[in-house]
């Protein structure tokens, strides 16, 4: 379970904006030592929790959080489908699922839906809080241990294959890809690039029409699956 810090970690950035957070587990001991947790943090600020899958909708209306932390087995509506159905209504919202499932129906589930990130509750207590400001800046997160099975259902659902697939990206368009799935914002991508935010936006949206992909996270498998970037790089997946 989830392990508490001694004491809270600095922020990542100086004059950083506060990440409001909201949580969904229908544990209250769970949530509470997430509070808890977060709470020593100066970065990030918890605007509200919820039991199930209809009261993090309604909380989400409310609040507009930047982040939701989101337990997979809740009553009613669970939680990939709590996911699922906010992500059709506000798609810049963040979410990380954060459960005790490891099986690939549930991994594969959660990111068919739309999570940003997919973290188990054994996982280190500073993995969670770097996971809320990574996706905050617009990257995504997933476990090393199931990204095996990421890479499995997308050479299942693949429909072209693997030489057509790599031979028809542009040099230009394969450097993106590499650097989507290095975990890099679009503001990073656009320094590194020297290019406009406004640019590299564009060029991503048209990138992943090509692949066939809809976000970040099946890019990044894209470019996992096709050895565009190592599978792990000190532990981490990319």
């Amino acid at each position: 379970m989830l392990t508490l810090p001694e004491s809270g970690s600095a922020m990542s950035e100086t004059n950083q904006k506060t990440i409001t957070v909201a949580l969904a587990d229908d544990h209250v001991l769970f949530r509470q030592a997430l509070r808890h947790l977060l709470d020593t943090e100066e970065d990030i600020s918890v605007v509200g929790e919820a039991s199930d899958g209809r009261a993090i909708q309604t909380l989400v209306e409310e609040h507009q959080p930047d982040v939701i932390l989101m337990d997979i087995n809740m009553p009613g509506i669970d939680g990939v489908t709590a996911t699922r159905e906010l992500k059709s209504q506000l798609p810049d919202v963040r979410i990380i699922i954060l459960t005790m499932f490891s099986e690939d129906g549930h991994v594969i589930r959660a990111v068919r839906a739309g999570a940003d990130a997919y973290l188990l509750k054994n996982s280190e207590s500073s993995r969670v809080v770097d996971a809320i400001r990574a996706v905050f800046r617009g990257e995504s997160i997933i476990e090393p241990q199931l990204a095996s099975k990421l890479l499995s259902e997308f050479r299942r659902v693949s429909d072209v294959s693997e030489e057509e697939s790599v031979g028809g990206l542009s040099n230009r368009e394969m450097d993106l890809l590499r650097l989507v799935a290095s975990g890099m914002s679009n503001k990073e991508i656009a320094q590194h690039l020297s290019l406009a935010e406004s640019t590299v936006k564009n060029r991503l949206s048209l990138l992943f029409d090509k692949l066939g992909v809809s976000d970040r996270t099946q890019a990044a498998i894209y470019a996992l699956s096709h050895g565009l970037i190592p599978l792990s790089r000190d532990g981490d997946s990319g």
